[in-house]
């Protein structure tokens, strides 16, 4: 019983080798080819599991999804004969697998991201060529993307590719160009500068000149309104006091003799020197002033 339980053994393993020998799925992600002694027999292959000759066939694998090809920066010139520095990625699939494989030296992606580089550089070129620098920048890109994306499929479509879509990522001045421009903004931004502050300073100066003549003209009129009241208070005093003296001529001398004594005599070390029949001395002598 054990002898015979060997060979089945060897024999179900032989067996299980040459069914997985002859079948190969396919992804959804994937487009495959199967060859035939090195030759291509069935290229459209639907996700799935599939069927094959053992040692007769084999099967090569290739991307279904879109591929990126990160372009190294090269430089073109403008209409205005002015190179700039543009920076782009390429998105792109393939679009018949057998072709591609027979073009593409047995379907090295290496050469075909080489292959789109070339074609598309040479479109980009004549693109640029016939545009300003503001009109690749703004006006105008997506139409210079668009109309590159169109040659390049025309010429690419007998290497079984087709590409999705052309982007700009920068566009840039080169190096020494660059520096060049930075420093003549650098200076129209300086100028600029410098007029707004002149233009400051002036400002300043005339609201500085507006504020003087104003203080004076309220300085002016404040001393002409002071004047006039002191006058008035002046008059005012002076016709009180006539009123005053009028009434009793003798009461007013003595009060402002009264006055005259204070402010002489307020001190203790004050000393006047007069004749003593002077005018001022008459009410201390009599009650009665001359």
């Amino acid at each position: 019983m054990g002898s015979l339980k060997m060979p089945l053994l060897l024999l179900l393993v032989v067996f299980g080798f040459v069914f997985l020998s002859t079948v190969f799925t396919v992804d959804e992600r994937e487009l495959a080819i199967k060859f035939r002694l090195g030759e291509i027999v069935k290229t459209d292959y639907e996700p799935g599991l599939h069927f094959q000759i053992p040692f007769v066939n084999n099967i090569r694998k290739f991307p279904k999804l879109i591929l990126t090809l990160d372009a190294r920066p090269a430089l073109y010139l403008t209409k205005e004969k002015k190179n700039v520095n543009v920076d782009f990625f390429v998105k792109w699939r393939i679009k018949d697998v057998a072709t591609y494989y027979k073009s593409m030296s047995g379907g090295n992606e290496r050469i075909a991201a080489e292959r789109i580089y070339t074609i598309i550089n040479d479109g980009l070129r004549d693109e640029f060529s016939k545009r300003t620098i503001q009109e690749v920048i703004s006006g105008e890109r997506r139409e210079l993307m668009d109309s590159t994306t169109q040659v390049t499929n025309k010429q690419i479509a007998k290497f079984g590719i087709e590409v999705v879509d052309v982007r700009v990522k920068r566009i840039d001045y080169p190096e020494q160009i660059s520096d060049s421009i930075y420093r003549r903004m650098e200076a129209e931004r300086a100028r600029v500068a410098k007029e707004l502050r002149s233009q400051g300073a002036e400002t300043a100066e005339r609201i500085k000149a507006e504020s003087d003549r104003k203080r004076t003209v309220i300085l002016a009129d404040a001393y002409s309104q002071s004047q006039k009241i002191r006058g008035t208070g002046d008059a005012k005093a002076s016709e009180i006091y006539a009123k005053a003296y009028s009434k009793n001529p003798e009461f007013y001398s003595f009060y402002r003799s009264l006055d005259a004594y204070r402010s002489a005599l307020g001190q203790d070390d004050d000393i006047l020197v007069l004749e003593p029949d002077s005018e001022f001395f008459d009410y201390f002598k009599s009650k009665k002033a001359r």
